[in-house]
């Protein structure tokens, strides 16, 4: 697919090693340059009378000025994650917020409160605040300063200070109100072009998540047959005296199949699976970045329609029009500049992502 075809597009002159074709791509921020470390670690279980849930430690390491140590560590649960994420889109509408995993992100797969759940959860949550930490805009954001140094009581104090329910009631009349009005007319070209890549990618990447999951799932239903195999070959050998060595090498060759698989599967769960999830998320998300643009445009659109109807009160108009003009090209702005690092870092993880996978293939079939 056309649309696509950049994401597949090598350079002639790369070297053919998967490897040090991986090294070829590195994100805009360099370790050296950082100045914000933080690390999403030990799960502790909660049981109260209510409900049971799950709390993370999260410890921050920085040498920026505006942070009073430099170092913190506090307790958070997966609701406090959901608060700062959806803080953060209030704050920045036509920014590229990173996807947060679903309650069950791996529904029909683990457990809910397993260990395997509880630790794909834990990366998904390190990898969310890393992102934010590495984004130019989003790292300077207060409320995600408050999220890293607040003890859990300051940050119970500070979700309620949220905005009141009658403006909440207003942010969603003039969502639907923009949303009744349809697409914005004088939407820029360049946007209908994302629009349309990210309709592509969400179908594409979709497709590529169902089938991971079948695979995953036909590679355990094999390893799970395999298992039961390789034991029975070891029984015959006991009562077939003539072919016992035979049935005790297959016995054996059945076990290191079992034990190929079972580190084929892994590689899936932890490589392939999580990263491909990760941007169906994000196709949704983008989506949704995109719709909020065309609502603001919207707004800018029906003013000046209301003024061109309108010969009275035209001052007090052009000073409505030009505020939300400077709002579009704010949003404009803001989207383009995160349109252009999110496409950077999408194409370097799906790279890495594809030859991980085709790596550990190899090594699967010469084992």
């Amino acid at each position: 697919d056309t649309s696509l075809a950049e994401v597949n597009s090598f350079l002639p002159s790369m070297p053919i090693s998967p490897s040090s074709m991986t090294n070829q791509y590195k994100f805009e921020d360099e370790p050296e340059l950082r100045d914000l470390f933080i690390t999403v670690d030990d799960p502790e279980s909660h049981i109260t009378a209510i409900e049971t849930f799950i709390t993370y430690r999260v410890v921050t390491k920085t040498s920026r000025g505006e942070f009073d140590s430099s170092e913190y560590e506090v307790r958070r649960r997966y609701q406090d994650f959901l608060w700062l994420k959806s803080k953060l889109e209030e704050a920045h509408p036509t920014l590229i917020i990173p996807p947060l995993p679903e309650k069950f992100i791996m529904k029909g797969m683990v457990e809910r409160f397993s260990d395997e759940f509880i630790e794909t959860r834990r990366k998904a949550l390190h990898k969310f605040l890393n992102r934010i930490a590495d984004h130019p805009t989003l790292t300077f954001n207060e409320d995600f300063k408050i999220f890293l140094t607040a003890q859990a009581w300051e940050l119970s104090s500070h979700k309620k200070q949220g905005p009141s329910l009658l403006s909440r009631m207003g942010q969603t009349v003039r969502a639907v109100a923009s949303s009744v009005r349809g697409g914005a007319k004088n939407r820029p070209e360049m946007f209908t072009e994302m629009n349309d890549y990210m309709e592509t990618f969400s179908q594409k990447i979709n497709v590529l998540d169902k089938i991971a999951h079948r695979i995953y799932k036909e590679e355990r239903d094999y390893f799970n047959e395999m298992k039961e195999y390789g034991p029975i070959h070891t029984l015959w050998s006991a009562s077939e005296e003539d072919i016992a060595d035979s049935l005790k090498g297959v016995a054996s060759c059945i076990d290191k199949c079992c034990k190929a698989t079972e580190k084929r599967m892994a590689g899936l769960s932890e490589s392939l699976l999580p990263i491909l999830h990760e941007y169906v998320l994000y196709s949704e998300i983008l989506m949704g970045v995109l719709k909020r643009r065309d609502q603001i445009q919207g707004e800018l659109d029906s003013k000046l329609d209301a003024l061109a109807s309108k010969k009275t009160e035209k001052d007090l108009f052009s000073e409505d029009i030009g505020k939300l003009e400077d709002k579009v090209e704010c949003a404009n702005n803001a989207l383009k500049a995160d349109w252009d690092r999110w496409k950077q870092n999408m194409q370097c993880d799906m790279r890495s992502t594809f030859i991980n996978v085709a790596e550990n293939n190899l090594h699967y079939y010469e084992e």
